[in-house]
C-alpha cells in the first residue's frame, strides 16, 4: 500500500468512527436509558465522547499536516481501543477488556503530543520526515 493511501484510509476510519460514536451515544441516551443500566450509559457516553472527540482530532490532524500519519494512526487507534473497551465492559463482554482503556488512552495523549511536537517544527507540508509523499 502507497504510504498516500494510508493517510486516505486513516481519513476513512476517523469519519467511520465520528460516525459511530455518534450512533453509540444516541443509542446511551435512548435504548440504554430505557433499559435501566444507569452504569452502561455512563460508559457509553464516555466512551462516545472520547471516540468522536478523537476521530475529530485526527481529521484536523490530517488537514493540518496532510504528509505525517503518527498522529492520525495514534488518534485512530486509541478511539478504537478506548471506547471499545468502555462498550466492551457497557455490553457485559469479559472485563479483561477493561485492560485496553489504558493503552487507547495513551494512545491519545501520543497523538496530541506527536501532532504538538510537528507543529512546532513548522515544518512545510509533506516536510522532512514526511511518512507521505505531498
Amino acid at each position: 500500500m502507497r504510504d498516500g493511501r494510508i493517510g486516505r484510509w486513516l481519513a476513512v476510519a476517523a469519519a467511520l468512527l465520528g460516525a459511530t460514536a455518534v450512533a453509540m451515544g444516541a443509542f446511551a441516551a435512548h435504548g440504554l436509558r430505557a433499559a435501566g443500566d444507569p452504569r452502561a450509559v455512563e460508559l457509553v457516553e464516555t466512551a462516545s465522547r472520547y471516540q468522536l472527540a478523537h476521530a475529530l482530532a485526527a481529521l484536523l490532524a490530517g488537514a493540518l499536516r496532510p504528509a505525517r500519519i503518527a498522529a492520525r494512526l495514534a488518534f485512530v487507534a486509541g478511539a478504537l481501543l478506548f471506547p471499545g473497551s468502555l462498550y466492551a465492559l457497557a455490553f457485559g463482554l469479559p472485563r479483561g477488556l477493561a485492560m485496553l482503556a489504558p493503552v487507547g488512552g495513551g494512545l491519545f495523549v501520543l497523538g496530541w503530543l506527536l501532532l504538538a511536537l510537528d507543529l512546532a517544527r513548522g515544518e512545510p507540508r509533506g516536510g522532512a520526515g514526511s511518512l507521505e509523499h505531498p
